[in-house]
């Protein structure tokens, strides 16, 4: 996860990297149509966990903070004790437990057809677009995406545009095998050469 997260930062061969990691069948081959196959999958960025990271420190700084400054630890029970902590760290996982199911349930594929996209776990939402609809693929990132290599995704196509998808990891090679993608379908394919004739 860490690796994939950093890949941005160090420049490592992101391709290789994403195809290797998630080889779980999950939304993108459960919706793949005849003759379509997966050529690029990308994820969220782990940056996406350090807002609910810094949450639950904070929580469970506060606790700690009232806790010796009340003078609890000599008031309560060792058991009252143990109970009250063991809510302060219930209380503080929940944002990393549900930004961590988010992360994972995220879905970013480029096919030979299509981009799909998915995010959310229980109120999911979902775009896709067929490549020959494709107009353009823009990408916004800070100078704090720039450098961990994060941003956000709009897809623009003839019928109108996705809505934008943040905090996606690699944006740029994300855009990359796209164009990548829609410059081999409109390739000619070759014709065989007629009958008895020579190049000589």
């Amino acid at each position: 996860m860490l690796g994939h997260c950093l890949t941005g930062w160090f420049r490592v061969d992101v391709h290789s990297i994403v195809l290797q990691q998630y080889d779980a069948v999950g939304y993108v081959e459960n919706n793949l149509i005849t003759g379509e196959t997966i050529t690029y999958r990308s994820r969220l960025h782990c940056i996406l966990l350090v807002k609910p990271g810094l949450i639950a420190i904070a929580i469970l700084g506060i606790g700690a903070l009232v806790f010796y400054a009340a003078d609890l630890g000599s008031a309560l029970s060792i058991q009252a004790i143990l109970i009250t902590w063991a809510v302060l760290l219930i209380i503080a996982a929940i944002p990393v437990l549900t930004a961590t199911v988010n992360w994972h349930s995220a879905e970013f594929a480029v096919t030979n057809k299509r981009v799909i996209l998915k995010i959310g776990f229980i109120q999911s939402k979902t775009a896709e677009m067929f490549l020959n609809k494709i107009e353009s693929v823009g990408i916004d990132q800070t100078l704090t995406g720039r450098v961990l290599g994060f941003g956000t995704i709009v897809i623009r196509g003839t019928g109108g545009s996705l809505e934008p998808f943040h905090q996606v990891s690699a944006p740029l090679e994300f855009r990359k095998q796209i164009q990548e993608q829609i410059g081999k379908t409109f390739e000619p394919i070759p014709r065989p050469a007629p009958a008895g004739f020579s190049n000589n």
